[in-house]
């Protein structure tokens, strides 16, 4: 039986997308290679290790950090731009991922961690232990065996000086890990969407953690233009996100029958019934595409910036650094049918090229 051990965090600051998509990585080798996987996950606050035991995964915890003052720098001269993420001095990470590490002789680490770069993969990776990298920045060197980064407009030349020679590039969107109801319902959302006319359903969701609460300002706006009445809208959200209470108080308050969920299992079947989507340009970017859902995305972060920028220059979302602009653009679609009708159809084509949703079986295959 092969054993793989996955590094990921989940937190308020880092969100919920790495420990999901290593989640679903996991999920496709346990049930089509019979894999061994665990998870080494520090409790670090938002973190997802229940989620990760009611999937079925053993859990090696790292303790959250004592002080959140010590530096983090961990001798370096210079860290990975994300070293404060990790909530401890790599060093200290490294030890403890180590020692969890030393008894097991996991046939492939898996790392997916902005925080972590070569100097810790050095430290902690047993020997005769393959290495699966899993990045979204090329900002950083790695001792990699294999490297996934499943972003649009990345190039294999970005990582030309930050891997080993013999290292294997899985790079695009044809590697996106999504869960596998997103292939299953991929043909009937873009049979949906080639003959569906309307904009009747809104889906709202702008990450697991969304912890600058800026699902309440997008409500908020909303409340100020001419949406229909008959729009539904629904909304998304982890249930760890700190402000789920307050984003329910402000849908109270909309006209329109608007619906607030947490920790959905049919997220696959909800982006179907939409006709579009405000989300934020992280790794549901995927999922949306797959069942061609278009989407005004918005940038949350600078490290959505260039994946952004590359999915609006391939006509699959409009990218806004701002809610105003973004409800600018949907009251702009609401008061021209004709035109919104065509914007929207044109985006639901190439989203669904883009991915059909067996990435996380590619890359397992690519591992065993």
């Amino acid at each position: 039986m092969v054993f793989v051990a996955l590094r990921v965090d989940a937190s308020l600051e880092i969100g919920t997308g790495h420990v999901m998509r290593c989640l679903t990585l996991a999920t496709a080798l346990r049930e089509h290679h019979a894999a061994r996987c665990c998870f080494l996950c520090r409790e670090l606050p938002g973190h997802l290790i229940a989620r990760i035991e009611a999937e079925g995964f053993e859990v090696l915890r790292l303790a959250a950090p004592a002080d959140e003052g010590t530096p983090l720098s961990g001798g370096q001269a210079k860290g990975p731009a994300h070293a404060a993420w990790l909530g401890v001095d790599w060093s200290q990470d490294a030890r403890e991922s180590a020692d969890l590490l030393a008894s097991l002789a996991p046939d492939w680490l898996v790392v997916d961690h902005y925080a972590l770069d070569a100097p810790w993969e050095l430290a902690v990776r047993p020997s005769g232990t393959r290495l699966l990298v899993i990045d979204d920045l090329a900002d950083r060197e790695h001792i990699a065996d294999l490297l996934l980064d499943q972003n649009l407009g990345r190039l294999a030349e970005d990582y030309a000086e930050l891997v080993p020679a013999n290292c294997r590039l899985m790079i695009g969107p044809d590697y996106a890990l999504l869960r596998p109801e997103f292939a299953e319902w991929r043909r009937p959302s873009l049979e949906r969407r080639a003959t569906r006319q309307g904009l009747s359903q809104l889906l709202i969701s702008l990450g697991g953690v969304d912890k600058d609460n800026v699902t309440a300002e997008v409500l908020q706006a909303l409340r100020d233009i001419e949406l229909p009445r008959t729009c539904r809208i629904t909304v998304v959200m982890g249930a760890t996100a700190p402000w789920i209470e307050a984003v329910k108080r402000v849908a109270d308050t909309l006209e329109q029958p608007t619906e607030v969920v947490t920790n959905v299992s049919d997220m696959a079947r909800r982006m179907v019934e939409a006709d579009l989507a405000i989300g934020a340009a992280g790794s549901t970017s995927w999922e949306r595409c797959c069942l061609g859902l278009p989407t005004l995305m918005l940038v949350l972060a600078e490290n959505q910036r260039a994946a952004a920028k590359a999915m609006e220059n391939e006509g699959v979302a409009i990218a806004f650094g701002t809610v105003l602009a973004l409800v600018d653009m949907l009251a702009d679609l609401f008061r021209n049918d004709a035109a919104a009708y065509r914007k929207i159809a044109n985006m639901s084509q190439c989203a669904g090229r883009l991915t059909d949703g067996r990435g996380a079986q590619l890359v397992a295959i690519n591992m065993l």
